[in-house]
């Protein structure tokens, strides 16, 4: 591939390249199969051209063999796949009356699993997708003679569990839980996930059943801690990878300035959409990941408009059938298609392997997500992978310091399954499903027994806590929010749900006259009905988005840890968030000014949640208690934190909010909060806590480096200011980071 690596390199100079590099090739590590492998098997193994296999596979074999729970984490297309494959289908080939559960997070990677299993013809393997888009008169089917039955978790808490009488054979004889993709199963979605999991566990043992567990997970910093959450088991951790490794070029790219007072860059989508036109023109394969469908379509067009014909290229995105998204895989398998276009959202249901080149618009938010992307780019050969950088903070820190990303760790992937928001609902879908008693504790946890004994629907009997009412409680709520409290999202055209928002995430997303993004498309809210608790929206094509104005105040509960570090006081706790959203920008996407001031009179929210906090000490503040210094310091230093703690726990900066204050009623002094921003906590502050030093030294640095001269986008403004950005004092900010950290 060295024609490849010469025919790119004269594109990668100037001043965009901010990084430059490469990381070398790795042989295999390899194990014979197993010699307890069926015959049958090893002999459709072998005329798949399957001889022999990588060492974490055969050690994810023999941990299985065992009896263990395994998780296999490695780096995308690592063979994970044929790792828990192994010890399942080997069982079933065996017993072909035993069953096995597989979970997916998403329907396309269920269809694609389903159609490699099919491709293996492996002998009384009879594998079925059970989601809400498989027919009613196939349902019974399924449950009665597939032995390798595909979901989701959706599915599993709604469809599955509560109607466990007509699953009863399959729970009875359940072998196998497999969890794919296990690192998504993070932050809300995965503590009800993790809840979910004990709920299938529980019923199983119902049935005299205990299954044993097989997760894979892309490369994250805690696998066995995530494994344990989910399911409350422990796990054997295979981490070891042993497939080969072709050499890759690494290039971070940073669009330039086109003002540098303000500090704004040209497009990173026009940016892309170079690179992969001058990529596609060499006959380079390149898939381009954007973040949302009209960035992927954007990219797409601009990308055509430099090549004159778009013959060659094709976007692929969310809304596809999975006819079109196989017939562009295809195409790009076979070198019809040279450049294809993506949104992050599809990162993990493409499967394509004979890439040359991967462009990541905008950093994804993880850098294990940004490993998943790249992972893609030669995988038969010498590969590409680029950043290309937008203007986030994050961005431009990794652009400007290049080690922070390229020689970091991922992030640990947090959820919490006892948040009580989260947990309250599934103690009642478990009572639904059986009586909940004491032994209960022993999967269900503790705090569900607890909680049982305080819900207002469960009533206590002989037999344990039953479910009172008439429906059945898990039809109530889903699994993406922390709150039952939400707000539905309607497109007003078609009448379709585009989602649901907690109640108070609704007010500052979907306020009338709003711009609201639902995957990458926009739309504007027309009406926001409170009693009915929905909001009308229709399509969107302006050149403005929206920010709302906010007051907020936070109440300390509870303080659950504190500590003395870098010279001061910080605490983790309970907190309650009271806010009040009073009006909103309209702002200029091409040059951020604002447009209008919109009032809005809407109720007041409180919710509660976790929080970290920390009271700086009157010599750290020396020479900025001057007003607006004060606030303008503790201000910049609150969102400067906020831009960088996604580097330190697998979340997105819109799941954390803040609040600075010069002077705090509880604590009496000037003091800087950061929470979760979701009903509860989910566990994201308390990494905060944990790893406090390490992220105000990366706060600092994010600053320091910025070029700006008092605050832009790139350092300290932020997108979700309830404050609208007033005041801010990026160098007030700076020296107090720095004395904090000067006191190591």
């Amino acid at each position: 591939m060295e024609t490849a690596t010469s025919s790119w390199a004269d594109l990668l100079s100037g001043e965009e390249l901010a990084y430059f590099g490469s990381e070398p090739a790795r042989d295999p590590i390899t194990a014979p199969l197993p010699e307890d492998l069926p015959p049958i098997f090893r002999e459709r193994l072998e005329a798949s051209g399957v001889a022999e296999l990588y060492s974490h596979q055969a050690a994810a074999w023999d941990a299985a063999q065992r009896g263990e729970n395994v998780a296999i984490t490695t780096g995308t297309a690592r063979g994970k796949s044929l790792g828990f494959n192994l010890p399942v289908l080997a069982a079933l080939t065996e017993q072909p009356k035993h069953r096995a559960l597989y979970l997916y997070p998403t329907k396309a990677l269920a269809q694609d699993q389903v159609r490699a299993l099919g491709g293996l013809n492996v002998k009384h393997i009879r594998a079925a997708i059970y989601d809400g888009d498989t027919e009613s008169e196939r349902r019974w089917q399924i449950r009665k003679w597939s032995n390798l039955i595909l979901t989701n978790p959706d599915m599993l808490h709604v469809g599955v569990l509560p109607h466990h009488d007509r699953w009863g054979d399959v729970l009875t004889n359940l072998r196998y839980v497999v969890i794919d993709e296990a690192h998504v199963y993070r932050g809300v979605f995965g503590s009800h996930v993790g809840n979910v999991l004990r709920r299938l566990r529980r019923l199983a043992g119902v049935y005299g059943a205990e299954p044993q567990f097989l997760l894979a997970s892309a490369t994250i910093a805690n696998p066995g801690e995530l494994a344990h959450s989910l399911t409350g088991l422990d796990f054997t951790v295979i981490g070891e990878d042993g497939a080969p490794k072709a050499e890759r070029t690494v290039a971070l790219w940073n669009p330039p300035l086109v003002d540098e007072e303000l500090g704004q860059r040209a497009s990173a989508l026009a940016e892309a959409s170079k690179l992969m036109a001058d990529l596609v023109e060499r006959g380079l394969r390149t898939l381009v990941f954007a973040k949302s469908r009209r960035s992927a379509e954007l990219i797409h067009k601009f990308t055509a408009d430099r090549l004159g014909d778009a013959s060659r290229i094709s976007p692929y995105r969310a809304g596809y059938t999975a006819a079109q998204r196989r017939e562009i895989e295809q195409r790009l398998f076979g070198g019809e298609l040279l450049g294809v276009s993506a949104t992050n959202a599809l990162e993990l249901g493409i499967d394509v392997g004979m890439l040359d080149a991967v462009i990541s618009v905008g950093f994804p938010g993880t850098v294990a997500s940004l490993r998943q992307q790249w992972g893609r780019a030669g995988r038969r050969g010498h590969g590409l992978a680029v950043l290309v950088a937008s203007e986030d903070a994050l961005d431009q820190y990794f652009m400007r310091e290049p080690e922070t990303l390229l020689g970091r760790r991922v992030e640990a992937a947090i959820l919490d399954h006892e948040n009580p928001r989260v947990l309250d609902g599934h103690v009642a879908a478990a009572a639904f499903e059986a009586p909940l008693d004491d032994a209960d504790a022993e999967i269900l946890g503790t705090e569900a027994l607890r909680r049982a004994a305080q819900h207002p629907e469960l009533t206590k009997t002989d037999a344990g806590y039953v479910w009172a009412g008439r429906d059945y409680p898990a039809a109530r709520f889903g699994l993406r929010s922390a709150s039952p409290d939400v707000f539905t999202v309607v497109e007003t055209e078609t009448g379709s749900v585009l989602g649901m928002i907690e109640r108070e995430r609704a007010y500052s997303t979907v306020h009338e006259g709003a711009i609201y993004l639902h995957l990458g498309e926009s739309y504007r809210v027309v009406a926001l009905d409170l009693a009915a608790r929905s909001a009308l929206v229709e399509p969107f094509a302006g050149d403005y988005y929206t920010q709302t104005k906010k007051e907020t105040m936070t109440s300390i509960e509870e303080t659950l840890r504190t500590d003395r570090c870098l010279g001061l006081d910080l605490a983790f706790g309970r907190v309650s968030v009271t806010e009040q959203v009073v009006g909103y920008q309209r702002k200029s996407i091409r040059d951020q000014s604002t447009l209008e001031l919109v009032g809005l009179d809407l109720p007041e929210t409180t919710f509660e949640t976790e929080a970290v906090w920390y009271v700086p000490e009157p010599e750290q503040l020396d020479g900025l208690t001057e007003m607006p210094t004060l606030l303008g310091t503790l201000h910049a230093a609150e969102h400067a934190m906020i831009a960088i703690l996604p580097l330190w726990a697998m979340c997105d900066r819109w799941d954390i909010g803040g609040l600075s204050t010069n002077m705090h009623y509880q604590t009496g002094r000037p003091t800087v909060f950061v929470y979760d921003g979701h009903s509860g906590g989910v566990g994201i502050t308390e990494r905060g806590f944990d790893t406090f030093e390490g992220w105000v030294e990366d706060t600092a640095k994010m600053l320091n480096g910025c070029p700006c001269e008092s605050a832009c986008p790139s350092c300290v403004q932020s997108p979700k200011c309830g404050n609208l950005n007033e005041p801010l004092d990026k160098a007030g900010a700076l020296e107090l980071l720095r004395r904090m950290l000067d006191t190591r």
